[in-house]
């Protein structure tokens, strides 16, 4: 099935959306809460920093953050976080994604202390499901780690899995062979 497709959007987030506290922040930008005007529903908004040209020292290459983009506007699996929306200015990119609370699979882990068996194999079940589809649709996460798999919601008796942030994932192609070394270096 095709994913949903998000139309990049010129102008300002916040003309559609209202902005909310902020989620997260990593090296090239911020993640907050959002929610939609029309529909009220609640999303995540990922503000990247972009740069055009390799020179530059400030953001992430536009074109790599445009390649996390065509990934995930060709993604649509449940286990799989989805792209809702996106705006675009010369200097940043604002990602609108499905918002995930439950927190990451590891945290929720450490908390519990132990899982019975048949947590596990759920949750187990639900990322392979996860990544056999990511395969089958030729593309590789070059960065599955505890803290990018994540919970939709925490509280519920059988937590359903999404696997998130594809800014490192590939598209692969037939006869290719991916020779680089990437990912988290503490993973590697």
């Amino acid at each position: 099935s095709e994913g949903p497709v998000a139309t990049l959007r010129p102008g300002s987030v916040e003309e559609l959306y209202e902005l909310l506290e902020q989620l997260g922040s990593g090296h090239f930008g911020v993640v907050k809460r959002c929610r939609e005007r029309s529909t009220g529903t609640f999303y995540a908004a990922k503000f990247v920093k972009t740069r055009r040209c390799r020179g530059s020292r400030r953001g992430l290459e536009r074109a790599q953050v445009e390649r996390e983009v065509t990934i995930l506007r060709q993604l649509d699996h449940p286990n799989i976080m989805r792209l809702h929306d996106l705006f675009a200015s010369r200097a940043e990119m604002v990602l609108v994604l499905e918002l995930i609370g439950g927190g990451e699979l590891f945290d929720f882990i450490a908390e519990k202390e132990m899982l019975s068996e048949e947590e596990a194999i759920e949750f187990l079940g639900q990322i392979l499901r996860g990544v056999q589809y990511l395969h089958a649709h030729r593309v590789a996460h070059f960065d599955l780690k505890p803290e990018n798999i994540m919970l939709q919601e925490k509280d519920v008796p059988k937590p359903h899995i999404k696997i998130i942030d594809f800014g490192l994932a590939q598209r692969l192609e037939d006869g290719v062979t991916f020779k680089s070394l990437c990912g988290t270096p503490q993973y590697i």
